[in-house]
């Protein structure tokens, strides 16, 4: 009896929670809408059609290039902190893993504020160059896409640690060794064994950084400014400025279709990667 409570409460939530609000958004981005009516229902493909203008198609373009630089440079940074971390005593790696986590307990806005004031004409990032007479004068570094960067990168970079991480720590040392002793050097180790056998950790967290990377507007908003568009920025101002609601859901579908082509992606890399024994 209390298996199937806990299916039936489970089914319910995704029913009405999941489910039921994604079949509205799927529904209306298929309406009309009119100067007194947020939605009307008269079925129109002008929604989907208005992605196409050069105008939004500009910013769906600018959005996977700055969700995918994200995602570059978390891989990057992450990569060798998890090699790193997989390899550490017990004691350390759970001490690392906590101070990795932590951020998560202060809101990711207040963060955002945070590097807000670093980044700032007056702030401390400037103050400190100035100081050590590297820069004459404040550099612009705020209200620029290199900021939002910075900002998703920084809000994002654990979303890529901790897959890699969990990847790593079951990788079989004698794959390594095995090159090793076959003559291979590290960059050659590294190419051709590590991250071979670190793909599904690989594609694992450039799916936990490109897709929230593309979704969130807070970032581009404080950091970025009016300069910086992102399609999360469109979908929000869509909704609640413009009034545009069958647009919106366009979008929000568009991004959800995203994220199912990549979602099936990794879902392959895995399967794949267990038929060969790697997981």
């Amino acid at each position: 009896m209390f298996k199937y409570t806990i299916i039936g409460i489970t089914l319910f939530w995704l029913t009405v929670f999941i489910f039921l609000p994604n079949l509205l958004v799927l529904t209306v981005s298929f309406l009309s809408r009119d100067n007194e009516n947020l939605v009307v229902i008269i079925p129109t493909l002008k929604n989907y059609l208005n992605i196409a203008d050069p105008v939004y198609f500009k910013v769906l373009l600018n959005s996977c290039k700055l969700a995918a630089i994200t995602t570059l440079i978390s891989l990057v940074a992450a990569f060798p902190f998890a090699a790193i971390l997989s390899h550490l005593p017990a004691r350390l790696r759970n001490i690392s893993l906590l101070l990795i986590i932590i951020p998560f307990w202060t809101s990711a806005l207040i963060r955002t504020y945070c590097i807000k004031i670093i980044l700032t004409t007056n702030g401390l990032l400037n103050s400190f160059l100035m100081k050590l007479s590297i820069i004459t004068e404040p550099m612009n570094l705020l209200y620029t896409n290199g900021a939002v960067i910075v900002g998703l990168v920084y809000t994002l970079l654990p979303f890529m640690i901790l897959p890699l991480y969990a990847t790593m720590e079951k990788l079989d040392i004698r794959f390594i060794e095995a090159a090793r002793d076959l003559g291979a050097g590290y960059l050659n180790t590294l190419i051709r064994v590590i991250i071979p056998l670190s793909a599904p950790g690989i594609i694992a967290g450039a799916l936990l950084v490109f897709l929230p990377a593309l979704g969130l507007f807070y970032i581009p908003d404080i950091l970025g400014g009016a300069k910086t568009l992102m399609l999360g920025n469109l979908i929000k101002n869509q909704f609640l400025d413009a009034r545009n609601w069958p647009f919106g859901s366009a979008l929000s579908v568009i991004l959800t279709l995203i994220m199912g082509i990549l979602l099936a992606v990794n879902y392959k890399t895995v399967k794949a990667a267990a038929n060969r024994g790697i997981l």
